[in-house]
């Protein structure tokens, strides 16, 4: 049976480690062929990893992530030739973060250079992403680099670029373009929505209608999701309707079409594919 793989993808392995035997604890991830070696742990864990991990010797980069809202994530993306010293400063002077994610060398080959690059990426590729509040005050430049260093820097970006979605960091991916989803239509009650289904759930795409006037019956967490929306301002009066003002996930799509609808919904049967 052939593989289900995307377009100039190949298949990898990783590992994720977990020393402390804590799911929600310290994680080390590695990729097959790689030197690079991530890390992640809650905010509460750093001391310790700082004390029994020597990969927070080294230099690398780090992105600080902040509790999930109905909006967007918090960022913070950042480097340092010691990344456990960097964050406990961080411990100690930014309030908003409660995970960090770290990736540094196992053999000891990115220097400052390499990870300044990597990092002004990073902050780049979130921006063009647009999935993440970025804490970061400025955008930083890239380094000037030889030929050979920028390739080994890009080489690693990429590897990491794999191993972040495992960790649950996906807001370095751009939104998937109108040539790459099937897009399924909702059209009910004088609205019409149009999203598309991605690996966690339900997109919503900007400029879809939902209805102004909900059911009676509408559940609690369709109403309660309803309003957080319009109290962000995702979701605005347009005319006798709403309009939404971003793209909007959703983890199924009856949560969406119930968001769409007013009320209690089967997603699968009311959102058509192209053909119907």
């Amino acid at each position: 049976m052939a593989l289900d793989i995307k377009p100039n993808a190949l298949p990898f392995s990783v590992r994720i480690f977990l020393p402390t035997g804590n799911p929600e604890g310290l994680r080390i991830i590695e990729k097959s062929n790689w030197s690079g070696v991530g890390l992640a742990f809650p905010r509460s864990g750093l001391k310790a990893a700082y004390k029994d991990r020597e990969e927070l010797e080294s230099s690398g980069v780090y992105v600080l992530i902040g509790p999930p809202t109905d909006k967007l994530p918090r960022a913070y993306i950042g480097e340092s030739d010691e990344l456990g010293k960097r964050l406990l400063n961080h411990d100690a002077k930014k309030d908003f973060w409660n995970q960090v994610v770290a990736f540094t060398s196992k053999d000891q080959n990115l220097n400052k250079a390499h990870v300044r690059h990597v990092e002004a990426r990073l902050v780049r590729l979130a921006v063009e992403a647009g999935r993440c509040d970025l804490e970061n005050s400025a955008n930083p430049s890239e380094p000037s680099l030889s030929d050979a260093d920028k390739a080994d820097a890009e080489l690693f970006l990429a590897d990491m670029l794999l191993c972040l979605p495992v960790l649950g960091v996906d807001f370095f991916e751009k939104p998937l373009e109108e040539n790459e989803i099937s897009l399924r239509i909702l059209e009910t009650k004088g609205v019409r929505a149009t999203g598309y289904e991605d690996m966690k759930g339900f997109i919503v795409k900007k400029g879809s209608q939902a209805v102004a006037e909900e059911t009676p019956s509408i559940p609690d967490h369709i109403h309660k999701k309803r309003a957080s929306l319009q109290g962000e301002g995702s979701l605005k009066v347009a005319g006798n309707v709403f309009q939404f003002t971003r793209d909007v996930h959703f983890p199924s799509l009856s949560q969406a079409a119930g968001v769409v609808a007013g009320g209690s919904s089967d997603g699968p049967k009311m959102w058509k594919k192209g053909e119907g």
